[in-house]
């Protein structure tokens, strides 16, 4: 007998990860390379389709909080992460192809983990299951879970920014900087008032992508993951106040701070590819082109990967899932990463984390556990969960999660109130539990 875990994304290989350390044999199905999603580019697991930023390292932030339990429990993907982390500033950013392909080696040499190459198409009606597929299951695994669930899954647009060659910035124009000063790992494209104004009507009037007959009947987008042709369409000043704000930013060409700057992250370990932050679109190929090479230093931007936009489905996790990512009406069945609602890398890996756990201890006839709502892996499972939840939609890690700590406080210092509460409650529950990490080495 062994754990049955569904799909080698973030989610999945964390959730195979963590069965197999704690003695427990796993069968991991990846579908890919024989089945390919319409994001996916390789058969390597945890690929990042988006971007490759996962985000803060700072312990007082919200995703810097999640990462460092993450650490402490022993999560292979941020161990792996962090081996292949490239500049970023403040975040942990990852050149993608080497990040991926050593999580599939780490997994692939688990002695307790054997791959199977091949889709699923029906979930196994017995036996402890995680089922990790993500938010782009095959249609035929996708409708099996809508049956087995007997509710109507959720449907949201997610997108995906381009990538360009660093050697076809104009760096006559762009130039290096973080925010403040406080590093030099980002690429800075500065806009005056009227370049920015040019660029946001050509971008909320360029033509855009089609969309298949069954996605544009359900076309809803996830607030935090906007295309940045929707934000312009939503009025002149929506970009300068969300990508393109300027905020800590000051022009060496003029000593002052820009009207709008658009940002570049390095995308590859080599420094060769960078990245559009927040530049998720559905433009035309064509029309990417012709759009953003209006902006100041991408005048003739190598375009190495256009941005695109796809379907992702989510169920809905509030009327089906216990806080232990467990189904309500199927012990032993579990569900894991950003087809739970859980969005962002960590989060999803997160939510891997805790469904591979509880996969283990069903599988040894012990109970599953609900982490304390104090973490923030255990706000993530508690919200994803919450019956009271009505207009759900997919939630990233945040502070606003965590129950309120009393007494007034400024927001810096609240922050590091939910880090220090949250780090105690978690090693107490480590302890109390005995769910020592195992490390992220086989």
């Amino acid at each position: 007998m062994e754990v049955t875990v569904i799909g080698a994304g973030l989610a999945g290989s964390e959730a195979a990860w963590q069965v197999a350390q704690q003695g427990v044999p796993v069968v991991l199905y990846e579908m890919r390379p024989a089945t390919m999603t319409p994001a996916h580019r390789t058969d390597r697991f945890a690929e990042l389709v988006c971007s490759n930023s996962l985000g803060s390292t700072l312990v007082d932030r919200a995703p810097g909080l999640l990462k460092e339990e993450l650490r402490r429990l022993g999560s292979i993907v941020l161990a792996v992460a962090e081996e292949h982390r490239v500049p970023a500033g403040r975040a942990l950013a990852v050149d993608r192809e080497g990040f991926a392909e050593a999580v599939t080696e780490r997994i692939a040499s688990h002695p307790r983990i054997e791959i199977r190459r091949q889709e699923v198409t029906t979930i196994p009606g017995s036996g402890v299951v995680v089922v990790a597929a993500g938010p782009l299951a095959s249609d035929a695994l996708s409708q099996d879970i809508t049956r087995l669930a007997g509710s109507t899954a959720i449907a949201f647009f997610d997108a995906m920014a381009p990538i360009v060659s660093l050697d076809s910035v104009g760096m006559g124009k762009a130039f290096r900087g973080g925010r403040f000063g406080e590093d030099q790992d980002y690429i800075n494209c500065p806009m005056t008032a009227d370049e920015y104004d040019r660029f946001v009507e050509a971008l909320a009037t360029a033509d855009l992508a089609p969309l298949r007959e069954f996605e544009a009947a359900d076309r809803r987008f996830f607030e935090a993951c906007l295309p940045v042709e929707v934000m312009a369409k939503r009025g002149r000043l929506v970009l300068a106040y969300g990508p393109l704000r300027p905020v800590g930013i000051v022009d060496p060409s003029t000593g002052r701070r820009p009207f709008a700057v658009v940002q570049l992250r390095q995308d590859n370990a080599s420094g060769t590819l960078y990245n559009l932050v927040g530049f998720q679109t559905n433009l035309r190929y064509g029309e990417q082109e012709r759009v953003f090479r209006m902006i100041p230093g991408l005048e003739r931007a190598e375009f190495v990967r256009y941005g695109q936009m796809h379907r992702n489905t989510f169920i809905d996790s509030p009327r089906l899932l216990r806080p232990t990512f467990e189904l309500r009406a199927r012990q032993g069945l579990f569900f894991g990463g950003q087809i739970t609602g859980t969005e962002g890398y960590m989060a999803s890996t997160a939510s891997g984390l805790v469904a591979g756990i509880n996969a283990a201890r069903r599988f040894g006839g012990e109970e599953p556990l609900a982490f304390p709502a104090e973490t923030m892996i255990g706000a993530l499972s508690h919200y994803v969960s919450n019956e009271a939840v009505v207009d759900f939609q997919p939630m990233k890690p945040n502070f606003g999660l965590i129950p309120a700590l009393e007494g007034r406080r400024g927001r810096r210092e609240r922050a590091r109130g939910y880090a220090e509460r949250s780090l105690a409650a978690l090693e107490q529950f480590i302890e109390r539990q005995r769910l020592l990490p195992t490390g992220a080495t086989g």
